[in-house]
């Protein structure tokens, strides 16, 4: 059967419904929600070999220190300097099997093995860079290093990261943990960002459709959803979009109405 104009293929269209229905509880769990947006690239990748390898990974981990030297020195895992922008660094599926990774992702593998072995770890979307913080400890994990940081080191990486000057103060506010739904919106911004500067409309689009799934999304996101359905012809697709969106984010609603209206107007 023939899809409906601008409809999913059937394969991203089920890991869109799989991370929509994990997304419905009030703690979705990091690792399934992580691995159906790496299907969004690749449908029929091994879901279950890389829960199993998650699994691997934690046996006999104990502590921090063991996990680091599991995840980094036994395994390899590694930030992906060569090529930081292979969008292979943003899927989870990829990231356990090439042992290479950016921040986020590879601070997803640390967070799953290490809740695997039982450790007491958090999610820190501090901005420039994602860390890992052991609960009730004064460090900080660099996932793409894999070194222990205390906090004059994590100001460092931070200014290192954004490029903020002397004038611009480093404070542990920058360093509060964040929920599970930031960390998968941060990991699709990384994609958004990564398939826009590419050129990848259809990638690009099924990241923002997944964007749509979660909490603040924004009227740029929006807009640029619109577009990359309006793109592949679905006009109208794009225009009845952008009218949704307006009733629900009314103080962008003139915006986005002027967008939907230029929409319909190819269909003239």
């Amino acid at each position: 059967m023939d899809r409906e104009p601008g409809a999913p293929p059937p394969g991203v269209a089920d890991a869109l419904a799989r991370l929509g229905h994990l997304l419905e509880t009030a703690d979705p769990p990091l690792d399934a929600a992580a691995l159906q947006i790496a299907r969004l690239a690749d449908p029929d990748a091994d879901v279950h070999a890389a829960l199993v390898e998650l699994d691997r990974l934690a046996v006999g981990v104990s502590d921090v220190d063991g996990l680091a030297v599991r995840i980094f020195t036994e395994e390899g895992f590694a930030g992906n300097r060569e090529d930081y922008y292979d969008p292979r660094n943003s899927s989870l599926v990829e990231v356990l099997a090439r042992r290479q990774g950016i921040p986020i992702t590879l601070a997803v593998v640390v967070l799953e093995v290490g809740r695997r072995a039982g450790l007491d770890l958090e999610p820190v979307g501090m901005p420039g860079h994602f860390l890992v913080h052991p609960r009730d400890s004064g460090w900080y994990l660099d996932p793409f290093t894999g070194d222990l940081l205390g906090l004059e080191d994590c100001e460092t990486l931070f200014r290192a990261a954004t490029g903020a000057g002397r004038d611009v103060p480093f404070h542990p506010a920058l360093l509060v943990p964040v929920s599970t739904q930031a960390v998968l919106v941060r990991m699709l911004t990384n994609l958004r960002l990564i398939h826009r500067a590419a050129g990848r409309v259809p990638e690009l689009r099924w990241v923002l459709e997944a964007r749509l799934l979660l909490p603040g999304v924004g009227a740029d996101e929006i807009v640029e959803l619109a577009a990359t359905r309006g793109h592949r012809g679905d006009y109208l697709g794009a225009a009845r979009l952008l009218d949704d969106w307006a009733r629900k984010l009314p103080r962008e609603a003139s915006r986005l109405a002027r967008h939907g209206r230029a929409w319909r107007a190819h269909l003239n």
